[in-house]
């Protein structure tokens, strides 16, 4: 049973945010709800939670408070009318940051974001697990992005690197924008086309049309020049070059 902590002063927010859930995930139980930063503290220090909705402004102040004083390492889903709070809601377990008004559609996204990035599963998914949906096993062909309140998604053979830099993980479009994504390196590299996508090193995965040429060095590793430029395209390590050479030449 996935239960969840409800963070918020206005009842009336509350109610409709309970209403979301239980339509949305009529298996998640909630088994707490606090309307301050004491409340919340007290709650978390006497139960357990899998994830929390939490408005950011409070009556007795920021939620941020909540987390200092508690250090609960626990998914959080920011619902708030506030948008100038995002950067310190994503350093503190922030899985998105929902700008009020917003639709169930927006909580729906967030919560599958929630579940594809911590344990936390709903009974249906268990079932599908269960039942031996092994969908997962085909490459995955796109990627959900979002800029500001506005959800799109990206081809993945529009992408031409994925890097982890400072504790996230970003795509770098052929185009020069990037986003960050809710996947792991490790996870990323299980998920893609093995035929497009190769682990560069332990920060890069790089996509086959990205690469110009590469040119060997010191010590058996290879330089990759790539377009677009980008410190992802930076060396291939002796371990790995000979698996990146069959995988240029077609060999997987």
């Amino acid at each position: 049973m996935v239960k969840y902590l409800i963070i918020e002063d206005e009842p009336f927010a509350y109610k409709e945010l309970k209403r979301m859930v239980d339509e949305l995930r009529p298996d998640y139980l909630l088994t707490g709800w606090a309307q301050s930063v004491a409340q919340s503290v007290e709650l978390l220090k006497s139960q357990d939670f899998d994830f929390i909705l939490a408005d950011i402004s409070l009556a007795d102040g920021l939620c941020f408070e909540i987390f200092e004083q508690t250090k609960a390492d626990i998914p959080v889903i920011f619902t708030t009318a506030y948008d100038e709070y995002a950067i310190k809601a994503f350093k503190v377990n922030g899985v998105d940051y929902l700008l009020k008004p917003f639709e169930k559609e927006d909580l729906a996204l967030a919560l599958e974001r929630l579940e594809r990035r911590s344990t936390v599963t709903s009974a249906s998914e268990k079932v599908a697990l269960l039942n031996g949906d092994y969908s997962s096993s085909m490459p995955k062909n796109r990627f959900l992005v979002r800029t500001g309140d506005a959800y799109t998604h990206v081809p993945a053979s529009d992408i031409a690197f994925f890097y982890s830099e400072d504790k996230y993980t970003f795509l770098h479009l052929f185009t020069g924008k990037r986003h960050i994504v809710d996947y792991s390196l490790d996870r990323l590299e299980e998920l893609l086309d093995g035929e497009m996508f190769f682990r560069t090193s332990r920060n890069s995965i790089v996509n086959i049309r990205a690469v110009v040429r590469c040119t060997r060095q010191f010590g058996g590793r290879l330089k990759l020049y790539c377009q677009p430029e980008a410190d992802a395209c930076g060396f291939v390590s002796r371990s790995r070059a000979k698996s990146f050479l069959d995988w240029i030449d077609g060999i997987i």
